[in-house]
């Protein structure tokens, strides 16, 4: 099974979120940023990786997911604030 992701991009600090999961992170983050792109990403602006998660199994990615999903927003900040505080694009690593 292949390698997962699951990922947080903001618009700005404590900005709007998006949440999401993949197989091939820096792929993703390309494709949100990509102006061919019309969808949520476009519309709020939110292309900055503020966080995430490695899976060993795509599945696993998958049901954190669905987990992240049901939080809060606020917990969801807290995700972030506790590896990222001072929300930094973390795609320069990757791309």
């Amino acid at each position: 099974m292949a390698r997962g992701y699951v990922y947080l991009l903001a618009s700005k600090p404590h900005g709007t979120l998006y949440l999401g999961a993949t197989n091939n992170l820096a792929r993703r983050i390309s494709q949100h940023r990509s102006p061919l792109n019309a969808g949520f990403s476009a519309r709020y602006h939110v292309h900055n990786l503020v966080w995430y998660e490695e899976f060993d199994d795509f599945r696993d990615a998958i049901d954190r997911e669905k987990q992240l999903k049901k939080w809060y927003r606020r917990w969801k900040i807290d995700l972030i604030v506790q590896v990222n505080p001072r929300w930094i694009d973390l795609s320069k690593d990757l791309l």
